[in-house]
Protein backbone atom coordinates (compact mmCIF):
# COMPACT_ATOMS: atom_id res chain seq x y z
CA UNK A 1 0.00 0.00 0.00
CA UNK A 2 1.18 3.32 -0.91
CA UNK A 3 1.86 5.20 2.34
CA UNK A 4 0.76 8.80 2.56
CA UNK A 5 4.48 10.48 2.03
CA UNK A 6 4.37 8.12 -1.37
CA UNK A 7 1.61 9.92 -2.73
CA UNK A 8 2.82 13.18 -1.38
CA UNK A 9 5.93 12.35 -3.12
CA UNK A 10 4.14 11.42 -6.58
CA UNK A 11 2.13 14.81 -5.99
CA UNK A 12 5.40 16.60 -6.20
CA UNK A 13 5.89 15.80 -9.78
CA UNK A 14 2.68 17.01 -10.67
CA UNK A 15 2.30 20.33 -12.00
CA UNK A 16 0.43 22.53 -10.05
CA UNK A 17 -2.61 23.16 -12.09
CA UNK A 18 -2.72 18.75 -12.91
CA UNK A 19 -2.86 18.24 -8.64
CA UNK A 20 -6.42 18.35 -8.17
CA UNK A 21 -6.99 16.53 -11.50
CA UNK A 22 -4.37 13.73 -10.18
CA UNK A 23 -5.77 13.29 -6.94
CA UNK A 24 -9.73 12.63 -8.33
CA UNK A 25 -8.39 10.09 -10.68
CA UNK A 26 -6.32 8.25 -8.33
CA UNK A 27 -9.44 8.54 -5.83
CA UNK A 28 -11.61 6.87 -8.40
CA UNK A 29 -9.48 4.33 -9.47
CA UNK A 30 -9.52 3.15 -5.95
CA UNK A 31 -12.94 2.98 -5.63
CA UNK A 32 -13.47 1.38 -8.85
CA UNK A 33 -11.20 -1.35 -7.72
CA UNK A 34 -12.89 -1.62 -4.77
CA UNK A 35 -16.80 -1.46 -6.83
CA UNK A 36 -15.54 -4.58 -9.14
CA UNK A 37 -13.80 -6.79 -6.09
CA UNK A 38 -16.36 -6.30 -3.46
CA UNK A 39 -19.21 -6.26 -6.47
CA UNK A 40 -20.75 -3.31 -4.54
CA UNK A 41 -21.19 0.39 -5.13
CA UNK A 42 -18.91 2.56 -3.52
CA UNK A 43 -19.17 6.13 -1.94
CA UNK A 44 -16.38 8.25 0.10
CA UNK A 45 -18.03 11.03 1.80
CA UNK A 46 -14.62 12.78 3.13
CA UNK A 47 -14.18 15.53 5.27
CA UNK A 48 -10.99 18.23 5.54
CA UNK A 49 -12.31 18.92 9.00
CA UNK A 50 -8.29 17.40 10.49
CA UNK A 51 -6.79 20.02 7.70
CA UNK A 52 -8.84 23.11 8.06
CA UNK A 53 -10.16 23.03 12.24
CA UNK A 54 -11.16 26.48 11.63
CA UNK A 55 -13.98 26.05 9.55
CA UNK A 56 -16.35 23.37 11.25
CA UNK A 57 -19.64 25.26 9.11
CA UNK A 58 -18.00 23.91 5.99
CA UNK A 59 -16.35 20.68 7.02
CA UNK A 60 -19.42 19.32 9.09
CA UNK A 61 -22.35 16.99 8.07
CA UNK A 62 -24.77 19.81 6.85
CA UNK A 63 -28.19 19.68 4.41
CA UNK A 64 -26.37 20.85 1.24
CA UNK A 65 -24.42 16.93 1.48
CA UNK A 66 -27.11 15.24 -0.25
CA UNK A 67 -26.66 17.22 -3.38
CA UNK A 68 -23.66 15.20 -3.12
CA UNK A 69 -24.90 11.77 -2.64
CA UNK A 70 -27.24 12.63 -5.20
CA UNK A 71 -24.34 13.37 -7.72
CA UNK A 72 -22.63 10.10 -6.50
CA UNK A 73 -25.67 8.04 -6.56
CA UNK A 74 -26.42 8.96 -10.36
CA UNK A 75 -25.62 5.83 -12.53
CA UNK A 76 -25.05 3.26 -10.07
CA UNK A 77 -26.76 0.12 -9.87
CA UNK A 78 -29.38 -0.46 -7.20
CA UNK A 79 -30.05 -3.83 -7.09
CA UNK A 80 -26.27 -3.95 -5.20
CA UNK A 81 -25.09 -2.87 -2.17
CA UNK A 82 -23.27 -0.17 -1.02
CA UNK A 83 -20.38 0.72 0.72
CA UNK A 84 -20.02 3.63 1.98
CA UNK A 85 -16.71 5.02 3.03
CA UNK A 86 -17.36 7.94 5.84
CA UNK A 87 -14.64 10.21 7.07
CA UNK A 88 -16.23 13.18 9.13
CA UNK A 89 -16.35 14.94 12.75
CA UNK A 90 -20.19 14.83 12.52
CA UNK A 91 -22.78 17.83 12.34
CA UNK A 92 -26.53 18.45 11.77
CA UNK A 93 -28.44 15.38 13.01
CA UNK A 94 -31.81 16.76 10.46
CA UNK A 95 -28.89 16.49 7.81
CA UNK A 96 -27.98 13.36 8.80
CA UNK A 97 -31.52 12.37 8.76
CA UNK A 98 -31.82 13.16 5.44
CA UNK A 99 -28.73 11.15 3.92
CA UNK A 100 -29.81 7.91 5.79
CA UNK A 101 -33.31 8.34 4.12
CA UNK A 102 -32.54 8.96 0.82
CA UNK A 103 -29.55 6.57 0.78
CA UNK A 104 -31.88 3.69 2.16
CA UNK A 105 -34.58 4.99 0.11
CA UNK A 106 -32.17 4.12 -2.77
CA UNK A 107 -30.69 0.55 -1.02
CA UNK A 108 -31.69 -2.26 0.44
CA UNK A 109 -28.63 -3.07 2.04
CA UNK A 110 -25.62 -0.54 3.18
CA UNK A 111 -22.19 -1.30 4.89
CA UNK A 112 -20.14 1.58 6.16
CA UNK A 113 -15.90 1.88 6.54
CA UNK A 114 -14.40 4.02 8.32
CA UNK A 115 -10.84 4.75 7.94
CA UNK A 116 -10.33 7.13 10.91
CA UNK A 117 -12.65 9.49 12.44
CA UNK A 118 -17.07 9.20 12.08
CA UNK A 119 -17.86 11.46 15.28
CA UNK A 120 -21.25 12.52 16.30
CA UNK A 121 -23.63 12.33 13.42
CA UNK A 122 -21.36 10.54 11.22
CA UNK A 123 -22.08 7.91 13.94
CA UNK A 124 -25.73 8.02 13.35
CA UNK A 125 -25.47 7.41 9.94
CA UNK A 126 -22.77 4.46 10.73
CA UNK A 127 -25.61 3.32 13.16
CA UNK A 128 -28.07 3.08 10.03
CA UNK A 129 -26.16 0.60 8.42
CA UNK A 130 -26.48 -3.15 8.51
CA UNK A 131 -22.46 -3.32 9.23
CA UNK A 132 -19.58 -1.34 10.22
CA UNK A 133 -16.35 -1.92 8.98
CA UNK A 134 -13.52 -0.93 11.13
CA UNK A 135 -9.84 -0.74 11.57
CA UNK A 136 -7.52 -0.43 14.41
CA UNK A 137 -7.16 3.27 14.14
CA UNK A 138 -11.24 3.31 13.86
CA UNK A 139 -13.95 5.44 15.82
CA UNK A 140 -17.10 6.14 16.61
CA UNK A 141 -18.11 8.75 18.84
CA UNK A 142 -21.11 9.95 21.56
CA UNK A 143 -24.12 10.79 19.38
CA UNK A 144 -25.23 13.43 22.49
CA UNK A 145 -26.70 16.60 20.51
CA UNK A 146 -24.56 19.92 20.66
CA UNK A 147 -26.45 23.45 20.42
CA UNK A 148 -24.39 26.17 19.36
CA UNK A 149 -24.68 29.08 21.97
CA UNK A 150 -22.27 32.02 21.56
CA UNK A 151 -20.62 30.76 18.19
CA UNK A 152 -19.63 26.96 20.36
CA UNK A 153 -21.23 23.79 20.80
CA UNK A 154 -22.63 23.07 23.89
CA UNK A 155 -23.83 19.83 25.35
CA UNK A 156 -27.88 19.58 25.82
CA UNK A 157 -27.58 17.04 27.94
CA UNK A 158 -25.22 20.05 30.29
CA UNK A 159 -27.74 22.78 29.41
CA UNK A 160 -30.49 20.28 30.70
CA UNK A 161 -28.45 19.17 34.01
CA UNK A 162 -27.48 22.91 34.48
CA UNK A 163 -31.41 24.31 34.46
CA UNK A 164 -32.07 21.04 36.66
CA UNK A 165 -29.31 21.88 38.97
CA UNK A 166 -30.75 25.88 39.02
CA UNK A 167 -34.12 24.52 39.63
CA UNK A 168 -33.23 22.26 43.04
CA UNK A 169 -30.41 24.72 44.18
CA UNK A 170 -33.31 27.58 44.11
CA UNK A 171 -36.05 25.61 45.73
CA UNK A 172 -33.74 24.78 48.96
CA UNK A 173 -32.61 28.21 49.27
CA UNK A 174 -34.78 30.89 47.03
CA UNK A 175 -31.62 33.12 47.99
CA UNK A 176 -29.82 31.77 45.36
CA UNK A 177 -31.86 33.06 42.47
CA UNK A 178 -29.77 36.48 42.74
CA UNK A 179 -26.79 34.00 41.79
CA UNK A 180 -28.29 32.06 39.18
CA UNK A 181 -30.23 34.58 37.52
CA UNK A 182 -27.34 36.13 35.13
CA UNK A 183 -26.78 32.79 34.30
CA UNK A 184 -30.06 31.61 33.64
CA UNK A 185 -30.80 34.83 31.79
CA UNK A 186 -28.22 33.85 29.70
CA UNK A 187 -29.44 30.78 28.06
CA UNK A 188 -33.08 31.71 28.17
CA UNK A 189 -36.15 30.04 29.75
CA UNK A 190 -36.99 28.18 26.28
CA UNK A 191 -33.14 26.63 26.39
CA UNK A 192 -33.86 23.58 27.78
CA UNK A 193 -36.59 22.07 26.23
CA UNK A 194 -35.21 22.87 23.19
CA UNK A 195 -32.20 20.92 24.68
CA UNK A 196 -34.67 18.12 25.68
CA UNK A 197 -36.44 18.35 22.57
CA UNK A 198 -32.81 17.84 20.51
CA UNK A 199 -31.89 14.83 22.51
CA UNK A 200 -35.24 12.74 22.26
CA UNK A 201 -34.86 13.59 18.49
CA UNK A 202 -31.18 12.37 18.13
CA UNK A 203 -31.94 9.43 20.10
CA UNK A 204 -34.90 8.42 18.85
CA UNK A 205 -33.70 8.66 15.43
CA UNK A 206 -30.57 6.15 15.86
CA UNK A 207 -33.62 3.53 17.97
CA UNK A 208 -35.60 3.35 14.87
CA UNK A 209 -32.53 3.08 12.22
CA UNK A 210 -31.05 0.39 14.74
CA UNK A 211 -34.50 -1.52 15.09
CA UNK A 212 -34.87 -1.47 11.32
CA UNK A 213 -31.37 -2.73 9.99
CA UNK A 214 -28.52 -3.78 12.20
CA UNK A 215 -30.99 -5.32 15.27
CA UNK A 216 -33.84 -6.66 12.46
CA UNK A 217 -32.47 -10.18 12.80
CA UNK A 218 -31.90 -10.28 16.60
CA UNK A 219 -34.06 -11.23 19.60
CA UNK A 220 -35.95 -8.10 21.00
CA UNK A 221 -34.81 -5.94 18.49
CA UNK A 222 -37.14 -3.04 19.51
CA UNK A 223 -35.48 -3.35 23.21
CA UNK A 224 -31.83 -3.77 22.15
CA UNK A 225 -32.18 -0.64 20.04
CA UNK A 226 -33.40 1.31 22.55
CA UNK A 227 -30.65 0.26 24.96
CA UNK A 228 -28.18 0.65 22.93
CA UNK A 229 -29.45 4.40 21.51
CA UNK A 230 -29.16 5.68 25.08
CA UNK A 231 -25.83 4.40 25.52
CA UNK A 232 -24.72 6.02 22.45
CA UNK A 233 -26.82 9.59 23.05
CA UNK A 234 -26.03 9.33 26.99
CA UNK A 235 -24.22 11.51 29.82
CA UNK A 236 -21.45 8.48 30.64
CA UNK A 237 -18.93 9.15 27.80
CA UNK A 238 -18.07 13.02 29.76
CA UNK A 239 -16.69 14.09 26.10
CA UNK A 240 -19.04 14.79 22.62
CA UNK A 241 -15.12 13.49 21.62
CA UNK A 242 -14.43 10.34 23.22
CA UNK A 243 -13.32 7.86 21.64
CA UNK A 244 -15.48 4.68 21.13
CA UNK A 245 -13.27 1.94 19.44
CA UNK A 246 -14.54 -1.50 17.86
CA UNK A 247 -14.17 -3.03 20.84
CA UNK A 248 -16.56 -0.94 22.35
CA UNK A 249 -18.77 -0.94 19.11
CA UNK A 250 -19.18 -5.13 19.81
CA UNK A 251 -19.75 -4.52 23.20
CA UNK A 252 -23.17 -2.59 22.29
CA UNK A 253 -23.86 -5.75 19.81
CA UNK A 254 -23.14 -3.65 16.96
CA UNK A 255 -21.70 -6.19 13.67
CA UNK A 256 -18.48 -4.59 13.23
CA UNK A 257 -16.24 -6.39 10.73
CA UNK A 258 -12.69 -6.00 11.35
CA UNK A 259 -11.08 -3.81 8.13
CA UNK A 260 -7.54 -5.98 8.35
CA UNK A 261 -9.62 -9.23 7.64
CA UNK A 262 -9.33 -7.98 3.77
CA UNK A 263 -5.93 -6.76 3.05
CA UNK A 264 -6.73 -5.45 0.00
CA UNK A 265 -9.82 -3.33 1.03
CA UNK A 266 -7.86 -2.31 4.16
CA UNK A 267 -5.11 -1.24 1.36
CA UNK A 268 -7.44 1.00 -1.00
CA UNK A 269 -10.00 2.50 1.63
CA UNK A 270 -6.78 3.36 3.66
CA UNK A 271 -5.16 5.00 -0.04
CA UNK A 272 -8.82 6.58 -0.49
CA UNK A 273 -7.71 7.97 3.14
CA UNK A 274 -4.18 9.57 2.31
CA UNK A 275 -5.17 10.77 -0.97
CA UNK A 276 -7.99 13.08 0.67
CA UNK A 277 -5.89 14.55 3.54
CA UNK A 278 -3.45 15.23 0.92
CA UNK A 279 -6.30 16.95 -1.10
CA UNK A 280 -7.50 18.86 2.31
CA UNK A 281 -4.11 19.76 2.90
CA UNK A 282 -3.10 21.53 -0.12
CA UNK A 283 -6.20 23.11 -1.81
CA UNK A 284 -9.76 24.81 -0.77
CA UNK A 285 -11.56 21.40 -0.64
CA UNK A 286 -13.47 21.32 2.32
CA UNK A 287 -15.60 18.06 1.97
CA UNK A 288 -15.39 15.51 -1.12
CA UNK A 289 -17.97 12.88 -2.20
CA UNK A 290 -16.62 10.98 -5.16
CA UNK A 291 -18.33 7.55 -6.65
CA UNK A 292 -17.12 4.93 -8.12
CA UNK A 293 -19.09 5.78 -11.47
CA UNK A 294 -16.26 9.12 -11.68
CA UNK A 295 -18.84 11.21 -10.49
CA UNK A 296 -17.40 13.98 -7.96
CA UNK A 297 -18.88 16.64 -5.71
CA UNK A 298 -16.28 18.86 -3.90
CA UNK A 299 -17.52 21.60 -1.84
CA UNK A 300 -14.21 24.17 -1.82
CA UNK A 301 -13.84 27.51 -0.08
CA UNK A 302 -15.14 30.90 -1.28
Amino acid sequence: MPSWFDFENDLKKVAREGKGAFVQQKSIELLQSIANRQDCNVIYYASGFLEKPHIPHFTSITGEDVNGFMTGLHGQDFSKRLLLILHTPGGSPGAAQTIVEYLRSKYSAIDVAIPTYAMSAGTMIALACDRIIMGRQSQLGPTDPQLVIDNRGVSAHSVVNLFAKAKKEITTNPVLALAWNPILAKFGTALPEEAGRAISYGTGLVEEWLQKYMFADKEKPADLAKEVAEFFGGTEHGSHSRRIDRQKARQQHLNVVDLEDDQNLQDEILSLYHLSTIAFGHGPAAKMILSQTGKTWIRSLP
